[in-house]
């Protein structure tokens, strides 16, 4: 019976132990966190077999260690592991959203010969803690992982163990890790905080202000509600790459700042020319091999019952979302919902239907 220690029951390492629960049940899990109310909960709701008030006494018998809590906690973590007598064949893996500062964390445990393998699953909500964890939080998502020194058969346990996930595995290199969250997760989030805190301040003085604030400034700004704590912890991790990023991200405003003082038309339209090309072939045909999402976008008329008809029709034909998205709702005026899958058989099949009951397909991704 493998012994599976969790390090960290937030939102992520209860999700996965709830996972690994559903696809491994005669597995151990035990759970360790530094908050007692959050193991009394999982022992409770039997997210855990049994609890461990101290990481150091725990962590010698466990079969696999999942570190599952921030990143500077995770680099605390491999230290103090560095330091104890492990399992020979005790396999040790993270989530943290930064990569090089992990696995330099993890040299000294590799130089004895203990298999580290970094991870770091593409998947998170709104709410947070041990009552947040979900089976299904990763399904359908990305999960990287940096295996470094470790071989393909230790890669394949890690992914056996994790397999109640239902994820799409990419494997990648801590600084190709790092270039990719960086630009696609790190920035964005930057820039939504920013456009929050600019906007708010330059409406400060009008009665109406972010009470006018509709559908597109929400959707660009969603990820500004996310949590900050979390998020000052990321940018101190992953600052000089970010910094860079940001830094080129400005001088990009700063051409389109410059085109619009000189009047420069041709300027203007090709900026936007090159977004719109760039963005709208964001589909798996652009993506090679790449494991990707499957999108499909229909108009729904903005009347009461119009979405919870098409995600019935799905579930009658037993057609999985992996996620559903409204994109434009205003009165009287027609919405776009973007309906994500995991597979393009999947997708087709959606609009073949949909279609064969009326709904407009404005395109398919």
């Amino acid at each position: 019976m493998p012994k599976i220690l969790i390090k960290g029951l937030g939102l992520i390492g209860s999700s996965l132990a709830l996972a690994i629960r559903a696809a491994h049940p005669d597995d151990q899990l035990v759970g360790c966190d530094v908050n007692s109310d959050s193991l009394d909960y999982a022992v409770a709701q039997h997210l855990i077999d049994e609890r461990a008030d101290d990481f150091m006494a725990a962590a010698p018998t466990a079969d696999v260690i999942i570190l599952a809590g921030p990143v500077s906690v995770i680099c605390d973590d491999l230290a103090l592991l560095a330091s104890l007598t492990l399992k020979p064949d005790v396999l040790i893996t993270d989530v943290g959203s930064t990569k090089q500062t992990v696995l330099r964390a993890a040299k000294p445990l590799q130089q004895r010969g203990v298999t580290f393998i970094g991870g770091h699953p593409m998947a998170g909500s709104h709410k947070s803690g041990v009552t947040a964890g979900r089976a299904d939080l990763f399904e359908n998502a990305f999960y990287f992982l940096v295996p470094g020194l470790a071989p393909t058969s230790t890669v394949t346990r890690l992914q056996d163990l994790l397999v109640g996930t239902h994820v799409k595995w990419l494997t990648v290199t801590p600084t190709q890790h790092d270039r990719i969250v960086g630009q696609l997760s790190h920035l964005p989030h930057i820039v939504a905080a920013a456009l929050v805190n600019q906007t708010q301040a330059a409406l400060a003085d009008s009665p109406l202000g972010l009470r006018l604030a509709a559908g597109g400034f929400k959707s660009i700004t969603r990820i500004a509600s996310s949590d900050p704590t979390m998020w000052t912890a990321i940018l101190l991790n992953n600052g000089a790459l970010v910094a860079d990023q940001l830094r080129a991200y400005q001088a990009e405003l700063n051409r389109m700042e410059t085109a619009i003082t000189t009047q420069d038309a041709a300027q203007i339209n090709a900026f936007f020319t090159h977004a719109k090309t760039t963005r709208d072939h964001l589909g798996p045909d652009r993506l090679g091999s790449l494991p990707n999402f499957f999108d499909l976008f229909l108009n729904v008329p903005d009347q009461v019952g119009a979405i919870a008809d098409v995600t019935h029709r799905l579930a009658a034909a037993h057609l999985s979302l992996v996620n559903i998205h409204i994109l434009e709702i205003r009165e009287e005026v027609d919405g776009v919902l973007q309906l994500t899958f995991g597979e393009a058989a999947t997708r087709d099949q959606a609009a073949e239907l949909l279609q064969g009951a009326d709904y407009q397909i404005v395109r398919r991704s």
